[in-house]
């Protein structure tokens, strides 16, 4: 007997192309705890979440949050203490990881090494027993697809990290799964080859069509690949959405903290006009941020502003209406593309303020200045209000 999964109003493509009224990926009540030394340890606290048909779904926070138990949990490595999961609208908690019509890349790729190129792809299919001619139709589409046309004759330790990578991906995506998983599998690659790999599973994932669940740490890799990103904290999402939601709505303290850089000011609402917040931070300094209408003066409120979006000036600015405060430069730090200053401020918290360098390159503010700091009232954000 199948149990029918929770409903929800998804409609989307599956890889097929055909529409369907399931979530590719949906936990319905799933908890998940370990016993160490007789104690139940909870993993994942609590999780309902459903991943639509051919989404870029990213799992990202820092260790121990429970993004890589929640992973397992899809590939069936590892069962929900309580909960259901569903693969399609199929329940498929009780069922074998080698039942499930799901494929995971891993961060060591796990390559045969006296098998070439052609035959790490084809293993899948050939275990399969699929025809000879319908296996060499498969690896070569997605050999191109993953740019690899060429190099079926090279074994792996002929190839570079970031080729070896794209094998793992051919290997898993020859099978045509539901959905692929994938484990930090950019972990081992350097930086620059690492940026390039994001751009280049993004299109992968596009073309293929299917459904992509990711897990990683690294905040870039997340906003800059994924549809969705889940932010997960103690065994917890603190908040889901889109990338642009996440970064610059952060629902919580730790989401603002971990995604990105950003200053984040605890201060006493002064007054509320017409739905924004000003707070009073001393003579000609204050914040201003858009709140909800149950905000009231004299309430306590947490406000986050992305580094960026602060402009640093030497002089007072004339007129100003939004934020303004006032502050000493205790750091400055060249990045290239970017000037990075540290900013005491008299709001009692230091700031971080991103300068592009699109002007002047000498003319920048030094250590000790007394600078001003100003951003448009949009640009602040409340944080859990």
């Amino acid at each position: 007997m199948t149990t029918s999964p929770p409903h929800h109003a998804v409609t989307a493509r599956s890889a097929g192309g055909e529409r369907t009224g399931h979530p590719a990926i949906q936990f319905a009540g799933v908890r998940k705890q370990y016993l160490s030394h007789g104690e139940a340890v909870p993993a994942v606290k609590s999780l309902d979440l459903s991943i639509a048909q051919g989404e870029f779904f990213s799992l990202l926070g820092p260790s121990g949050c429970g993004k890589t138990t929640t992973m397992r949990m899809i590939a069936g490595f590892e069962a929900p203490t309580t909960g259901r999961v569903f693969l399609d609208g199929k329940d498929v908690t009780g069922v074998a990881a080698n039942k499930r019509d799901v494929n995971m890349v891993f961060q060591s790729y796990a390559l045969f090494p006296h098998l070439n190129v052609l035959q790490n792809v084809s293993f899948g299919l050939e275990r399969k027993k699929v025809g000879k001619a319908e296996i060499r139709r498969r690896v070569g589409e997605i050999l191109e697809i993953v740019s690899l046309t060429g190099m079926e004759k090279r074994h792996p330790r002929e190839m570079s990290g970031g080729q070896q990578q794209r094998v793992a991906l051919a290997r898993a995506l020859v099978n045509h799964p539901r959905a692929l998983l994938l484990d930090e599998p950019l972990g081992a690659l350097d930086l620059k080859l690492r940026q390039q790999m994001q751009i280049e599973l993004k299109r992968i994932q596009r073309e293929v069509g299917i459904t992509f669940v990711y897990v990683t740490h690294d905040q870039g890799e997340a906003l800059t690949m994924s549809d969705r990103i889940a932010v997960m904290n103690a065994g917890l999402i603190e908040q889901l959405g889109t990338p642009r939601e996440i970064y610059e709505k952060p629902a919580t303290r730790f989401v603002a903290g971990f995604i990105g850089t950003s200053n984040i000011v605890d201060g006493r609402v002064s007054r509320v006009e017409n739905g924004w917040a000003v707070l009073d931070v001393g003579p000609g300094e204050r914040i201003v941020a858009p709140v909800p209408g149950s905000v009231r003066a004299g309430q306590g409120i947490e406000v986050s502003v992305r580094p960026e979006k602060i402009g640093l000036h030497r002089t007072a600015p004339l007129q100003a209406a939004g934020s303004v405060l006032a502050g000493t430069v205790t750091e400055v730090v060249y990045h290239g593309t970017s000037t990075n200053y540290t900013v005491a401020t008299s709001a009692g918290s230091d700031f971080v303020v991103f300068d592009q360098n699109a002007h002047d390159a000498e003319d920048v503010a030094s250590r000790g200045e007394r600078v001003f700091l100003t951003w448009a009232p949009q640009h602040s954000y409340p944080i859990g209000v």
